[in-house]
């Protein structure tokens, strides 16, 4: 190409200005925030305080509050909205979006009442765009304090792939591939679920043995959803299954175990959302997932728990209390 890349974030909670951080780096980089103020405060002290402290930002990453101007700068378009804004955000971009110009998810949560994974929302806002996301064990904060960790582009075009992996790699960030966009979607919408479990358990102090427990058969609900829907279940052992889950069950800054946690203390769903102050998508997906599991004829008990938590029909105690009474089966992953 005769000039470089631009690469659009939309979206400025922890996650997108991270990716914006890593893509900053390598070429021209734009993030396109919701509010001026935060756009004012990242071209001016290269900080985003509210979601990431005074962790510096660097300088060459541009903001602005203008997302027409920011679409119309795109050569690459990344979305880290929340799932319930994914529609709106990109229907509103559509008109200004150059054609063909590829289009990155790092969302990871389902839309309300379609049901449909972000990729899909993007593929039916954005037609002709080649579709892909970028997912995997990340924690926002450790990844701007330069420690290392991985994530994957999976998109169906390998081609596409292999173009967009040096725009965010990093010496200790690395960029893998992957053409099972259903699985490695899968695995970042069902790991918050798990997650959700995970936070309560650890506010229950139930033990070492009964997260160990939660995490591995919580693995095993993600693959046997995945499968009935027609995801490689090689994906769900991955940095975008396996890898996911472990980060967002163990991390203490994981948003979706940190509800989990708020809930074993009693709060409401309301009021830990909103001592958290971000949005943690494993509560608003729990109910679609349960849908799918119908759907599919898949036993996810628990998925099941946390969603009869989040809806207010079971306390976390009792939750943990139903998975005790559900018999055990084969520990062995049957293929659908």
């Amino acid at each position: 190409m005769s000039r470089p890349v631009r690469v659009v974030v939309l979206g400025s909670g922890s996650w997108g200005t991270t990716v914006a951080s890593l893509a900053a780096h390598n070429t021209r980089t734009t993030l396109w925030c919701r509010r001026s103020e935060v756009a004012e405060e990242i071209n001016s002290d290269h900080r985003n305080r509210q979601y990431l402290g005074e962790r510096p930002l660097p300088d060459a990453l541009d903001a602005t509050d203008d997302i027409e101007f920011a679409a119309s700068q795109a050569d690459v378009l990344v979305v880290g909205v929340p799932s319930s804004a994914v529609r709106a955000t990109l229907t509103e971009v559509a008109p200004t979006l150059r054609a063909w110009v590829p289009v990155l998810s790092l969302v990871k949560g389902l839309e309300a009442g379609s049901r449909m994974r972000p990729t899909q929302v993007v593929g039916e806002c954005l037609p002709g765009h080649p579709v892909g996301l970028l997912a995997g064990p990340n924690i926002a904060s450790e990844i701007i304090d330069g420690m290392a960790a991985a994530a994957v582009i999976a998109t169906q075009d390998e081609h596409v792939a292999t173009a967009l992996q040096p725009l965010f790699a990093a010496p200790r960030f690395r960029v893998y591939r992957n053409t099972d966009v259903l699985g490695c979607e899968l695995g970042g919408v069902l790991k918050n679920i798990v997650a959700i479990a995970a936070g309560m358990a650890e506010g229950l102090a139930v033990g070492d043995n009964t997260r160990a427990m939660v995490l591995a058969r919580g693995l095993a609900e993600m693959m046997q959803l995945g499968e009935a829907m027609g995801a490689d279940p090689r994906t769900f052992m991955g940095l975008t299954g396996m890898g996911d889950l472990i980060a967002t069950c163990m991390s203490p800054a994981s948003r979706n175990r940190r509800i989990g946690e708020a809930l074993a203390r009693g709060l409401t769903v309301a009021e830990a959302a909103k001592e958290l102050g971000q949005v943690a998508e494993g509560v608003k997906t729990a109910p679609i997932v349960m849908q799918l599991a119908d759907e599919f004829g898949i036993d996810m008990p628990i998925a099941a728990e946390v969603e009869a938590v989040v809806a207010g029909r079971h306390t976390p105690e009792q939750a943990y209390a139903g998975l005790g009474t559900v018999p055990p089966g084969t520990d062995q992953h049957e293929s659908a």
